[in-house]
């Protein structure tokens, strides 16, 4: 192929629908690892709904770029299927966690040896809780319910969000709104993951939860504030439209979808280390009991 003939356009969707081949390489390849090692459905389901956000959010930011000159209310309903499924994946990463510890999602039973560990709220939680409190049924469930105000939350805005678009009365304000109120839900939610780790961090140790959040963590805040960062960098000028044919917002969109096609192949790849199927496979349970023989 003689790339010196193609367009800059067509340059960059050559290189993004790579970028979305390449999530789909990575991801697949761990799937069917999971899938041939199927020992646990209950944390393995999880898994895979967790591990197929990457090429999600490429498949769907490559069709946004496919499409460029799409209506607003096209890319944000192409927005909401990926930040939709967003709220999925953390209900469902917040569920494997729950499975990792042996407790009942839906009792929230606190183990005897764990209850009364100490909580530790940072600012501006503090200004709604103690600083410091202890670790029972009441505290498990209200980080519960911290997690899961999202995926409410962001289905909702979704829906009245392309509403508004479609009936022609979504001003600038209405727009701020939702993001603020979006950016204040994700928070309280990732909020809520933290501390649910630092509390059970020792429990939780052998099955590697930092990495698996912070893939879950990593796409969310890159693309959120992305977008954020992009949006403002339009309303000051610096994005300008130099095509009679494409305004600023559209451009915004397309800079955003490029972005997150590069970035899903670096999610994709990190994600082979967090949700390693060894677990599953017999090799963690193999080097273990070597371990023991030698020592």
């Amino acid at each position: 192929m003689d790339f010196s003939s193609l367009s800059r356009a067509q340059i960059t969707l050559l290189g993004s629908a790579s970028c979305v081949m390449l999530s789909m390489h990575f991801t697949v390849q761990l799937l069917s690892q999971h899938l041939f090692y199927w020992k646990n459905p209950k944390e393995q389901k999880a898994i895979v709904i967790i591990i197929l956000m990457a090429p999600l959010y490429a498949i769907v930011s490559f069709v946004g770029l496919l499409d460029i000159r799409g209506s607003k209310a096209f890319f944000m309903f192409l927005e909401s299927i990926k930040e939709c499924y967003e709220a999925l994946v953390i209900a469902k990463f917040m569920a494997l966690m729950y499975s990792y510890l042996n407790i009942s999602i839906s009792k929230n039973i606190v183990p005897d040896g764990i209850k009364g560990r100490e909580i530790h709220h940072s600012f501006p939680m503090t200004l709604f809780q103690p600083h410091t409190v202890r670790l029972d049924h009441h505290n498990l469930k209200l980080l519960k319910h911290w997690t899961w105000q999202f995926v409410i939350i962001r289905p909702i805005c979704s829906i009245l969000m392309i509403t508004f678009q479609l009936l022609g009365i979504y001003p600038s304000w209405l727009s701020w709104t939702f993001t603020i109120i979006l950016n204040v839900s994700v928070s309280l939610a990732l909020y809520a993951l933290v501390v649910f780790y630092h509390v059970f961090a020792k429990e939780l140790a052998p099955h590697k939860p930092l990495a698996k959040f912070m893939c879950i963590k990593g796409i969310v805040f890159f693309c959120f504030w992305q977008g954020i960062v992009l949006e403002i960098l339009a309303a000051i000028g610096i994005i300008r439209s130099h095509h009679f044919w494409l305004d600023v917002e559209h451009i915004e969109e397309a800079i955003q979808n490029v972005l997150v096609c590069l970035e899903m192949v670096v999610f994709s790849v990190i994600q082979q280390y967090a949700y390693h199927v060894s677990p599953y496979s017999g090799d963690v349970e193999a080097k273990m009991k070597l371990n023991k023989k030698n020592e």
